[in-house]
Order: C-alpha cells, then structure tokens, then sequence
C-alpha cells in the first residue's frame, strides 16, 4: 500500500500546479491525506457515492472519482472546486494515484519475492515463473551482502541504503530479520570482485558519514542464476559469523578470505574439546601467561622467522630460543617445525571458536 506521506506528496504537487484542494479517503470516509481541512462534509457522501456504480459523482462544491485496483477499490479522491477543470484534473489525479498503487505493489511483490527467494522457500519452478513476472532477469552476475548494524537493525539502515543504492537500477535491498540489511546486488564489471569490495567500503563509508558507525558487512560468492542466490546470502551469513570470531578488526569480509576459520566453524563441540585434549594433553590453552601468547603470535606474524621475531620483540634470539624449547616441553610440539606450528595454530583458533560458542551457549 502507498504510504500516507507519499500520498500527501503526491495530492500536493498536483494542488501547486491546478489550485485546486483534494483529499484522500478510504471507503468509510476517513481522510489519509488533504490539501485543506475542508473536506469534513464531503465524508458525508463517500458512502453513497461507493455504493453506486458510478466511477465519478459530484455532489455541491465536490467531484468524487474511485481509484481501483485488481477490481477492488482502494481509495476515494475528492476534488473541491466547481470550475470547467475540477473533472480532468480529479481523472488526472486518479489516474496518477492508480500508477503510485501499481509500482508500489510491484515493490513490494518483489520484497516477497526476493525474501523467500534468500530463505530457500520458493521451489524451482516458482522462482523462474515469477522472476519472469516481475522482470528479474534469471541469468544476471549477482552477489548476495550482508550488513549488520550491532544487536538491532536501527531502522534507518535500510532506509540510507536503499536510498544509497538507489532504486532505478537492477539491485535490491531489503531485511529478512531484526538485525541485518540484505542487498542482492548485480554485478557486471571486468572485474566483480574489486566491484564489490568497493561498493562494500562505499556503503560502509556512507553509513559512517550518516552518523552509523557499529557496522560489519560481508558478502559471499558470485552466483550467475537466479535459483544460486540463496547460497551467496548463506555464504554471506557464514562470513559475518566466522569474522567476528577470527577477524574482529574487519568490517568488510568475503567469503572466499575466510580460509581455515571456514572450516573450524562447521566443526561439532565435541569433535573440538576432543581435538584440544589430545594437542594439549589436557592442559587448558588459558593458561598461557600473556609473555608466551605474546610470543606464539609474533612468531606466527612473522612466518615462523626467529631472527625477525625476536627483533620485533626486542628480546634476544636465545631468549626467544628458550621460549619455543619451554613450549614444546609442555606442549610436545615444536613450533619452528612447520607442521608442529601449523597444529598449533589450528589448535588456538578451534580454543577461540569454542569460547564463542559457548558465549551462545551452543
């Protein structure tokens, strides 16, 4: 349905270009939106005037018309006035507000549409059928992003979106649930991917400049038809979960840059405690004093490199030496070996995903 304020809108610009004053009802009579509180007594006569099968009627100073869609009235357009032109101008009017009801449906059958579309609830044929219907093309590059605003969508979110995005093009924004903006977005460039980390980082800029700073937004893969577009968007959501575990200083992640963090965050609870028992011999990693955590990820920033890690630290290398050696005294795993240091990696970040689970108490 068109919302009052369009409608509002809508009977004002036409009463600057005509002078004349229009109202708005419903078929009961109630006012929506007027030009002027002048219209109390034409009520009076809505009811008459929807009862007859007439699509115009006046009555005094004022010209009823019907305004009706998929044969059922919506609206009741009054004009006041008594001139040559009160009657073209009130078809005119009809006329406009009839198309404001018409691209409105059609927006909102593609919001319904592109929802059960994301959630998986639409069946082949469905999609097809009514992506036809609609005139979404089925075969179009597209890419599903996800932006989260912190632990409840603020509303105007998806208003600056959308409104940043713009609604003559090919792309779509909507929200499936309380906290996330959804943009199913087309892309067509030579190169898609750098099209849309910078129109990531170009919607997130924008929300910035608009006083929305607690963001995180991520995007899955390109999907070229349209039945594909649920997966992106589960893609997108897998990214938005697995970056606050694993990249909590990105504010814009992809899919395909998740890496191994895509693979922990599939693992089973279980499977993990199990996993961690066994590198660990049933020590708990928290008990690492900061120096040796310190240590371990300097270590691995610098790509298991003794002679850099120890001048970042600015320790000496057989202080560094002694470190490892304790390390692996208590944990058995050597990590100047590759594979011992790639196992504990692994191991820390299975720790982290399980602390983040059970803050959700999974």
């Amino acid at each position: 349905m068109v919302s009052n304020q369009v409608l509002q809108n809508t009977i004002e610009g036409i009463r600057e270009i005509t002078h004349l004053d229009i109202c708005v009802m419903d078929a009961d009579g109630r006012e929506i939106a007027a030009t002027s509180p002048v219209f109390a007594e034409a009520s009076l006569a809505v009811h008459d005037f929807v009862l007859s099968p007439a699509d115009s009627q006046s009555a005094g100073p004022f010209q009823f018309f019907k305004v009706i869609e998929d044969q059922q009235l919506e609206y009741v357009l009054v004009v006041r006035g008594e001139s040559d032109n009160t009657l073209l101008v009130g078809r005119m009017a009809a006329f406009q507000l009839k198309g404001l009801m018409a691209a409105f449906k059609e927006r909102y059958d593609k919001d319904s549409f592109m929802k059960n579309l994301l959630l998986d609830n639409l069946l082949l044929v469905d999609i097809y059928s009514r992506a036809k219907k609609l005139r979404i093309a089925p075969d179009a590059y597209r890419v599903v992003m996800i932006i989260e605003n912190g632990q409840e969508r603020d509303r105007n979110v998806l208003e600056m979106t959308q409104e940043y995005i713009g609604g003559g093009n090919s792309d779509f924004v909507t929200a499936v649930d309380e906290t996330n903006v959804v943009i199913v977005m087309e892309v067509d460039g030579i190169d898609r991917e750098k099209e849309i980390d910078q129109a990531a980082y170009g919607i997130e800029d924008q929300l910035h400049r608009m006083g929305i700073t607690d963001i995180r937004i991520s995007y899955g893969t390109i999907v070229d038809e349209i039945k594909e577009v649920s997966r992106s968007f589960k893609e997108a959501k897998m990214a938005l979960d697995v970056s606050r575990i694993f990249f909590e200083d990105r504010t814009v992640i992809a899919y395909n840059e998740l890496g191994i963090g895509r693979l922990i965050y599939q693992l089973p609870i279980p499977l993990c405690r199990m996993f961690i028992r066994e590198i660990f011999k049933g020590k708990n990693p928290d008990d690492f004093d900061q120096e040796t955590l310190a240590t371990i990820n300097k270590f691995f920033e610098n790509s298991l490199n003794v002679s850099e890690t120890s001048r970042q630290l600015f320790i000496h290398r057989n202080t560094l030496v002694y470190r490892l050696d304790k390390l692996q005294k208590s944990t058995g795993l050597d990590l100047r070996v590759f594979e011992d240091a790639i196992t504990f990696k692994i191991a820390l970040m299975v720790v982290k995903y399980m602390k983040y689970m059970e803050q959700y108490d999974y």
